[in-house]
């Protein structure tokens, strides 16, 4: 044991250099991820901007008690999990699938600017988005109602962000279509290590293309999908904040959109219930923490897990 340290340490002073480049990642991390866990303290107190953390009352687990009693707690619940539910199971494949069609591209100019197209999206910030997703729904010259009235599907203008029933498809198809070019980008690079000699056997021996994607390509890659299914189950109950804030201002949408994100920041910021807003907050985060350790004990039984 006493040897197996040794040699670390020495591994370690040898790459001297290189560990030094780590440095201000952990930096950064500390100042900004660990420090301000301090504030989780106001989830048992009835925090006063005035008294600080010391000499604010301890209430224990009561702010907690207040948020599952809550009316709204069922339904804040039940949005959460319906659109993080959604988000994975059609958002996670969505990127796999694209790099799969991409990777059978012969033509290489054709997949270059279809990956540029599809992954410029991500660099777009939410209210970019939001603001061109509202204007394509829009009942005044949008062009989906347009689209739909020269169909003849729809007889007049339709406000889609209006109609509670329709809020979940436009949040997910919105998220989809931002993210799935920049996460295919990494399973395109996994594609790229499988060696060719593989495919190169599978054709010989009358492996279709079908059957060398599921034969060869899928189980290649597995190790990476599984990583990023721990990292989204992880954060299955971060159903979003920003592209919910913005999509569904409209608070006719209040009943499918509130989500534990939303939920703290409208109790939290504009009610200044901090301490109330901080145990929604930190409940949340003892969840997510959970679920990321019990999908990660599952997935070492592939041999394939974080830690």
């Amino acid at each position: 044991m006493l040897q197996t340290k040794t040699s670390r340490l020495t591994r370690l002073w040898r790459q001297w250099d290189i560990q030094l480049m780590v440095v201000p990642a952990l930096l950064f991390i500390f100042v900004f991820s660990y420090i301000p866990m301090y504030g989780v303290l106001m989830a048992f107190q009835d925090y006063s901007i005035f008294k600080g953390f010391l000499n604010s009352p301890w209430v224990g687990f009561k702010h907690f008690e207040m948020f599952f009693q809550a009316p709204e707690f069922w339904t804040i619940m039940r949005n959460t999990l319906v659109i993080s539910i959604l988000k994975l199971g059609i958002g996670f494949p969505a990127p796999i699938l694209l790099a799969l069609i991409l990777n059978e591209v012969g033509h290489r100019t054709f997949k270059r600017i279809v990956q540029t197209i599809s992954y410029l999206p991500h660099f777009l910030s939410w209210v970019i988005v939001s603001g061109f997703v509202i204007s394509m729904l829009s009942t005044d010259n949008g062009s989906i109602n347009i689209l739909l009235q020269a169909l003849h599907i729809i007889d007049e203008p339709l406000n889609f962000l209006s109609i509670p029933e329709y809020f979940w498809a436009i949040l997910v198809a919105t998220g989809v279509w931002k993210e799935i070019g920049f996460a295919s980008i990494v399973y395109l690079a996994a594609i790229a290590g499988i060696n060719p000699h593989l495919y190169e056997a599978a054709a010989i021996d009358g492996a279709s293309r079908i059957r060398q994607i599921f034969a060869i390509t899928l189980p290649s890659i597995m190790p990476v999908i599984i990583v990023f299914s721990i990292l989204a189950i992880g954060n299955l109950l971060n159903a979003g904040f920003e592209d919910i804030l913005l999509l569904a201002a409209n608070p006719v949408l209040r009943d499918v959109s509130d989500v534990i994100e939303t939920y703290v920041y409208r109790v939290g910021i504009n009610n200044s219930r901090f301490s109330y807003a901080t145990a929604a907050g930190l409940f949340k985060a003892v969840i997510s923490v959970g679920l990321l350790a019990g999908a990660n004990y599952l997935a070492r039984k592939s041999g394939n897990s974080l830690w």
